[in-house]
């Protein structure tokens, strides 16, 4: 095997995969697995072709900040670069980014901007009039912009675009990829229409957004939608967007999204990121509309390592509505984690402060049911905690039955609304029941996020 200098001349050359678990009508699919770059997406890519082109070019001098804004990977893939090379980074992000990429962000030393995700260009704080007014204010920056940038769809025509070309020894039909800064599917399409014509080019965008639209009928209006999935979208046409090199596009809910996740992770053992999620759904569609066998590649464009916290937490999937749950028209519906079903976390009454205290910290959860024979005796929350190590930090080692509540305020589980509220309102958490047994938490949160769903 071959040994490699530095970890940039590890990006590109990931493999292809044939995915088997999706249907996909006459057609196969398979995966450029972009998630085996060293910065865990296809960005790294991007990231490289930009300063390099920067450098040649004379934009981005030694000792110069490189100033992005991003969705995250192109951050990542730029601050990768950036790191091994010895610049500094500036990235201006969106709030709904996962917590995973900013961490990996930091861990690279790039400083982040966070802004808001809710608003169209023009606004103060969108991410992009950020970016730009902050590479004026800074002497000696260089702004990356992705969207702009001819280095952008270069990365995708010169490697990306050849290598699947080679992989699939030129036997391919279609190509489906997703519209972040328009990069990759304007790169791919430039390479493989050159090599046949008939290829169709298809982009495959989140609900809300306005690309498939600009596409499909020639015209878009932005309507203040909003996606859960990160890296594509978007509410304007990108500059390196050739929307006249494309031949398709299918449109993919964030819950069609996050489900195929869920398949292609259980059952191919591909842990994709959201992004990968819509374009796989995209192109499985594309796919069962054929009414011949073709040959169409897609990509896993990052890890999903980068969305633990998110794609494949439970919680989280419940609290923004895509799991398909039954729906019982009552406090259940409310419930994020199911006692019943063993999906809490708990602690029993033999079991110290300490252990309650990490079980909370890793599940980030402020209060805890105690147990004793499966039963629910008393809740541990943060402020009983605080309270009593505050005073005497040696009573970590406490038991927890010690300092639990245990004269706890109960519900039914069919309990009115209103009841909810008035236990709500009094700072408690509401102890749900079905009859004799214990079946859940509500939280303050749990009913804001039920009334924000209902608004979807």
């Amino acid at each position: 095997m071959q040994i490699k200098d530095s970890l940039l001349d590890l990006i590109g050359g990931t493999p292809m995969l044939k995915l088997n678990s999706l249907d996909t009508g006459l057609c196969n699919l398979y995966v450029k697995m972009e998630s085996n770059n060293p910065g865990g997406s296809i960005k790294d890519r991007v990231g490289l072709s930009i300063i390099q082109e920067a450098e040649t070019s004379g934009a981005l001098q030694p000792g110069g900040t490189i100033i992005e804004a991003t969705a995250g990977n192109t951050g990542i893939g730029l601050a990768l670069v950036a790191a091994l090379k010895g610049y500094k980074i500036i990235l201006v992000i969106p709030d709904k980014m996962s917590r995973e990429k900013i961490l990996h962000l930091e861990g690279l030393g790039a400083e982040i901007i966070l802004t808001r995700s809710d608003v169209p260009e023009g606004h103060p704080e969108y991410y992009q009039d950020v970016a730009r007014k902050l590479a004026l204010d800074t002497p000696g920056s260089f702004l990356a912009n992705q969207f702009g940038n001819p280095a952008n769809p270069m990365a995708h025509r010169t490697t990306t675009a050849p290598e699947i070309w080679d992989q699939m020894e030129g036997k391919i039909d279609a190509v489906v990829a997703g519209v972040g800064s328009g990069g990759t599917l304007t790169g791919l399409a430039e390479f493989f229409k050159s090599k046949d014509p008939s290829i169709c080019m298809v982009a495959a965008d989140p609900e809300g957004s306005i690309v498939a639209d600009a596409i499909l009928k020639g015209e878009y209006s932005y309507e203040g939608g909003s996606w859960l999935v990160e890296g594509v979208g978007e509410d304007f046409i990108p500059d390196v967007f050739d929307t006249s090199l494309m031949d398709d596009a299918e449109t993919v809910t964030d819950k069609e999204a996050f489900e195929v996740l869920q398949i292609i992770l259980k059952e191919e053992g591909v842990l994709g990121g959201s992004s990968s999620g819509t374009l796989v759904a995209a192109a499985a569609k594309w796919c069962r509309k054929q009414t011949e066998p073709k040959n169409v590649v897609t990509f896993i464009c990052d890890t999903g390592n980068k969305y633990l916290s998110k794609a494949f937490n439970k919680s989280w999937l419940h609290d923004n509505n895509l799991l398909e749950l039954e729906k019982f028209g009552d406090l259940r519906d409310l419930i994020n984690r199911r006692a019943d079903k063993g999906e809490m976390i708990t602690v029993n009454t033999s079991e110290t402060l300490l252990v309650a205290y990490n079980r909370m910290r890793a599940s980030d959860i402020s209060q805890i049911p105690v147990l004793s024979d499966g039963k629910l005796v008393g809740v541990l929350d943060e402020e009983d905690l605080l309270f009593t190590v505050s005073k005497e930090p040696g009573k970590f080692s406490d038991n927890v039955s010690l300092h639990m509540i245990d004269r706890l305020d109960t519900l039914q589980f069919n309990a009115s609304k209103d009841e909810l509220l008035a236990i709500l309102s009094e700072g408690k958490v509401a102890i749900v029941y079905k009859e004799e047994t214990f079946i859940g938490f509500v939280t303050k949160v749990d009913l804001i996020n039920f009334y924000r769903n209902k608004l979807n």
